[in-house]
């Protein structure tokens, strides 16, 4: 029977960083992969798949030179389905190389097949084969992922009700489309087919849709929904989905009815726990299939981790990366910082947005005396260039010291221009930092500056008392 160090479960953000950080502490590392091909729900199906579609589109769509040559402005008159997934399968063949040469170089062991827990240290593998596989490791680390939430009462068949991991394989491009859940993969797809001039209403049960976010931010990303021609159905529930004659009809608890040719049921995702016979290991999920961790990413089994989607929020690819390393020097006894305090959140809608920090709401909450700065992209020069007709910066500042406390951006690169605010945060630096340093001009990224001198003049009044 093969003995390793470390096994991890699953070959996404998480257990790739994991088990490669495991070899580099000379530890014997293996990675199991139900699928034929290593990157799990990330690569296939998630995070890269969609950022990709999201790239076509607003290429062949020509929504980033609309608002010089007007909305009816496209780089293509027809866009069909396989220009979009052109691009998406070429670039996840791409990733697929790259995450298994960064394994082989690292000596880690890539076993294909689904695993089975048959006690705390042993594992059962049933590969492709029917054979089935043994081993032994010291430490095991659960990065399974998550699948889409798929409850009974929606009538789902691969064709015209879909979930988020079908959305890629449509063969006609639909003149409208029904998403129900505002979440992150929700409103990313929502938007996407928008800019792909699709008729889109949006079903989400809360009274904003991606209501963990900054309502500042919330409320100009739903004015440019709208103004986009989207319809959002907000504190609104499923009462009945039916399909007939290729046309879907859904109708809502108040008693509206919307009818598409496609709907997207997008309303939360679900831990793959549930075949990996946790009960041998005394461990059991939750009703998501998730699992709780300690700060360390422990599990209630000492010698079991997990990390990734599986624990549920933020549920990034991003941290699910950090998450991984951080298990696998926590279980070797390697020194590490864990800097997760302050990670930049992003969502790929159209256009994107993203977040760092303290949101008003929760600062307001603590009691903790604040500034904003904001900042329009249109006020810069890159956004005139760029012709953005939307697109907002917002930092918040501690009245006592002037500290950064959270950046929330809204617009055209914001995923890309979060990264400066949290670096700021995580140093703890103050206003001074914005207005006193020069920024390249002209750049998106000088909305920091402008957003920080709207900041020093709200903030000169404090200090005449």
């Amino acid at each position: 029977m093969q003995e390793y160090d470390l096994v991890v479960i699953g070959s996404g953000p998480a257990g790739q960083r994991a088990a490669v950080q495991a070899a580099k502490l000379g530890k014997r590392a293996a990675v199991i992969e139900k699928n034929v091909r290593v990157g799990g729900v990330s690569v296939h199906t998630g995070t890269i798949p969609s950022k990709t579609v999201r790239e076509a589109v607003m290429y062949l769509s020509g929504w980033r030179q609309r608002g010089f040559y007007g909305m009816a402005h496209r780089e293509r008159a027809q866009i069909t389905p396989a220009d979009v997934l052109h691009r998406v399968n070429i670039t996840l063949n791409h990733q697929v190389e790259v995450m298994c040469d960064q394994l082989g170089r690292n000596g880690v062991d890539i076993i294909t097949g689904t695993a089975t827990f048959e006690d705390p240290h042993t594992i059962a593998i049933t590969q492709p084969s029917g054979e089935v596989l043994q081993i032994k490791s010291h430490y095991v680390l659960i990065a399974v992922g998550t699948r889409p939430y798929r409850p009974s009462h929606v009538p789902f068949n691969g064709r015209n009700i879909i979930d988020s991991d079908e959305v890629l394989k449509f063969s006609e491009m639909p003149r409208s489309l029904t998403v129900i859940g505002g979440g992150v993969i929700g409103v990313e797809y929502a938007t996407i087919f928008t800019a792909l001039d699709v008729k889109v209403t949006l079903v989400e049960a809360q009274p904003r849709i991606l209501s963990f976010l900054d309502r500042e931010i919330i409320d100009e990303f739903q004015h440019h929904l709208r103004d986009q021609g989207t319809v959002l159905r907000l504190e609104e529930t499923v009462d009945k989905i039916v399909e007939k004659n290729g046309k879907v009809t859904t109708t809502l608890k108040s008693g509206k009815k919307i009818q598409s040719d496609m709907l997207l049921f997008a309303a939360g995702r679900a831990g793959a726990t549930d075949k990996l016979r946790l009960e041998n290991t005394g461990l059991s999920a939750d009703s998501r299939g998730r699992l709780k961790v300690n700060e360390f990413f422990q599990t209630d089994v000492e010698n079991i981790y997990a990390a990734g989607d599986v624990i549920g929020f933020p549920s990034l690819s991003a941290t699910s990366m950090v998450q991984g390393r951080l298990c696998a020097c926590h279980m070797f006894s390697h020194e590490f910082r864990n800097q997760l305090a302050y990670f930049p959140y992003g969502i790929y809608s159209v256009p994107e947005i993203s977040m760092v920090g303290a949101t008003e709401a929760e600062l307001m909450e603590k009691g903790i005396a604040y500034e904003t700065g904001v900042a329009r992209f249109r006020e810069v020069a890159k956004g005139q260039i760029l012709g953005l007709r939307q697109g907002l910066l917002k930092m918040l500042f501690s009245v006592d010291d002037q500290k950064l406390l959270g950046v929330h951006v809204v617009g055209e690169g914001a995923t890309e221009l979060i990264h400066i605010g949290q670096a700021v945060i995580t140093l703890g630096g103050t206003l001074d930092y914005f207005v006193d340093s020069a920024f390249n001009y002209p750049t998106l990224a000088e909305a920091y500056k402008v957003a920080a001198l709207n900041a020093w003049n709200k903030l000169t009044p404090y200090g005449e008392d």
